[in-house]
C-alpha cells in the first residue's frame, strides 16, 4: 500500500485553488453547478474538428488540468478554372417564296444535283418514277436544270403548273397497270394449254383476246375492250384465283368445245366443272362465217395420214400452203365442211373460210384428249364431243 502523504496547509490563494481542486476530485455524485466549477479566468476555446489528445499526470493526490492540443484542419482548395464560353454563329434561314403555280403541292423546283429519279424517290407512291415524271412533263429526255418546275402528281388529268387539263393517261402509269393485269391473266390461264402473255405493259390484240376470254369465263359482259384500271370488272378479275368454267349449254355434255367469235377463243372441258383447255382460234371471215352451234356433235375425223396430217381442201384454203391461209391439219368436222383444224397461221381476228383454226400443237393436244388421233372415223359415239359456236366479232 502506498503511504498517504501528509497534507500541509497551503497558504493564501494557492491553498484555496488546491483545496477546491482536491474537493472536486474527492466528492463523488454531488450535483455541481457550472458556477461552482467555472475557472477564475475563462479563455475562449476554438472548436476543433479533430479529437484532442489528453495526458494524465502521475501524481495521485493532485489532478492537474489536462493539456489539450488542438490541430488545425488543413484545407486544400482546388484551383477553379472557368470553362471557355463559345458563342454559336447566328443561323441564317432562307425562305423560298411560294411557287406561283396551279397546285404548289404537286410541283417541285429543281435544285442543283437533282435527277428525275432522285426527285421521284422523295415520294411514297409507286406510280411516281423518273419515267412517269418525264412523261407527265412532256420531256424529251432526262435532262433537267436548276429552277425548272416539274409536275410530280402524275396521271391526275391536270397540268399542276398551269392548271390545263391533260386528256390522255400517263403512258408509264397505264403501262404499269396493264402489266398487273397481264401477270394475273397468266396466273388464271396457267396449265390450260395457252401460251403465257408477254408482260410488257402493252394492251395489244393478244392481251385483249385474253381479257375477253376471262370476261366470258367469269360471266362478265364479253368484249375485247381494254380493262379500265380501278374498275369493278378489274376488281372482279383480281379477286378471281381460278378460272371458272363458262356457263353455257355446252357444259351439259360429257365432253364439249365452246368457240366464241367475239373473243376468237376456244374452251374445252368435261361436264359442268372441269376446264381442260383454252386455245386461241380464228373463225370464218366476213361472208364465210362459222355458223352458230348448240351442242352439235362432231361427226367426222380425217387425219390425212398419207400427207403427214395435212388435208388439201379443194376449195378452201388455197392449194398451196402459205403463211396466211394454208392447208388444214387433221380436221375434225362438226357442220358439213366446217371443222376444227390446225393451221400455221392463227391471227386474233376472223380470217378463215368458215373453220375454226388452232395452232398445230393445240390441235394435237385436242385430239390426244379425245383419243382419236390414229384412224379416220365418222362415229359420233367414238368422237364423243359436242360443239357450241356463239358470239359476234366486233372489229376494232
Amino acid at each position: 500500500m502506498v503511504p498517504r502523504r501528509r497534507l500541509t496547509r497551503p497558504s493564501g490563494l494557492a491553498a484555496l485553488v488546491i483545496l477546491a481542486t482536491a474537493c472536486s476530485s474527492i466528492v463523488e455524485g454531488r450535483d455541481t453547478s457550472p458556477t461552482e466549477l467555472a475557472p477564475l479566468t475563462a479563455a475562449p476555446t476554438p472548436a476543433a474538428p479533430a479529437a484532442a489528445a489528453t495526458t494524465s499526470a502521475p501524481d495521485d493526490d493532485a489532478a492537474a488540468p489536462n493539456p489539450t492540443t488542438t490541430l488545425a484542419a488543413e484545407t486544400t482548395a482546388a484551383p477553379t478554372t472557368a470553362a471557355p464560353t463559345t458563342t454559336a454563329p447566328p443561323t441564317t434561314t432562307t425562305t423560298m417564296p411560294p411557287l406561283d403555280v396551279y397546285d404548289p403541292a404537286c410541283v417541285v423546283r429543281v435544285v442543283s444535283g437533282d435527277t428525275l429519279d432522285l426527285i421521284a424517290a422523295r415520294f411514297d407512291d409507286e406510280t411516281v418514277s423518273g419515267a412517269s415524271i418525264q412523261v407527265e412533263n412532256g420531256l424529251e429526255g432526262e435532262l433537267i436544270t436548276p429552277d425548272q418546275l416539274l409536275d410530280v402528281c402524275v396521271d391526275n388529268g391536270v397540268n399542276d403548273i398551269t392548271g390545263e387539263p391533260i386528256l390522255e393517261r400517263n403512258a408509264v402509269v397505264l403501262s404499269m397497270e396493264v402489266m398487273r393485269q397481264q401477270e394475273h391473266l397468266n396466273v388464271l390461264f396457267a396449265g390450260l394449254g395457252i401460251r403465257e402473255l408477254l408482260v410488257d405493259g402493252i394492251s395489244g390484240p393478244v392481251t385483249r383476246q385474253r381479257l375477253c376470254a376471262a370476261r366470258l369465263a367469269m360471266g362478265l359482259p364479253v368484249s375485247t375492250d381494254d380493262m379500265v384500271p380501278g374498275s369493278e370488272e378489274e376488281a372482279a378479275l383480281f379477286a378471281t384465283t381460278v378460272l371458272p368454267v363458262p356457263f353455257t349449254s355446252s357444259i351439259l355434255s360429257e365432253r364439249w368445245v365452246l368457240i366464241d367469235r367475239t373473243c376468237q377463243i376456244m374452251f374445252a372441258g368435261e361436264g359442268i366443272d372441269k376446264l381442260v383447255f383454252v386455245f386461241p382460234t380464228s373463225t370464218g371471215d366476213v361472208g364465210f362465217e362459222t355458223r352458230d352451234q348448240d351442242r352439235k356433235p362432231a361427226t367426222r375425223f380425217n387425219p390425212a395420214l398419207d400427207n403427214g396430217g395435212w388435208h388439201n381442201s379443194t376449195s378452201y384454203p388455197v392449194a398451196e400452203d402459205n403463211p396466211l391461209n394454208g392447208n388444214m391439219y387433221k380436221p375434225l368436222y362438226f357442220d358439213g365442211g366446217q371443222a376444227i383444224h390446225g393451221a400455221n397461221n392463227v391471227p386474233t381476228s376472223p380470217q378463215s373460210k368458215g373453220c375454226a383454226r388452232l395452232r398445230v400443237e393445240h390441235q394435237d393436244m385436242l385430239l390426244y384428249w379425245l383419243g382419236i388421233g390414229g384412224e379416220p372415223t365418222t362415229s359420233t359415239r367414238r368422237i364423243n364431243l359436242t360443239v357450241n359456236v356463239q358470239g359476234t366479232w366486233v372489229p376494232r
